[in-house]
């Protein structure tokens, strides 16, 4: 079974077509299968900077190992109805703060885990 999730904040930041902007992100920590581990990854942006750099659906977060991490917007995609761009594309409609999320399941060791994500490191694991 899963183990129980542990979360942390980094600072890093955001990369849009080439412009970059600090951010502050969460990452959040469970066990995954066997010996690996699950990293979700949240941020929020404003909308009227990611449009005013040419974003559609994805950006990269620069964390604060150095690692690049693609980031995506859901564009709504969870919600019942009501969407109008369901291919994930920001809208000028949407709110003023766009949640860009990801999933990384790349570590398969505590060594790896602490050295992508030292934002664990003191972690209550």
């Amino acid at each position: 079974m899963e183990k129980h999730i542990v979360k942390a904040d980094g600072n890093g930041a955001i990369d849009v077509n080439g412009q970059v902007s600090p951010v502050t992100y969460t990452v959040s920590l469970k066990q995954g299968k066997g010996r690996s581990y699950e990293v979700d990854i949240r941020l929020m942006a404003p909308r009227d900077w990611l449009l005013l750099r040419g974003f559609e659906r994805d950006a990269v977060l620069v964390s604060q190992s150095g690692a690049r991490i693609p980031v995506y917007h859901d564009g709504g995609s969870r919600h019942d109805g009501g969407s109008h761009h369901d291919d994930g594309r920001l809208d000028p409609a949407d709110t003023l703060s766009i949640e860009l999320t990801a999933r990384d399941d790349s570590c398969t060791s505590e060594v790896d885990l602490m050295r992508k994500y030292p934002e664990f490191d003191g972690a209550d694991a």
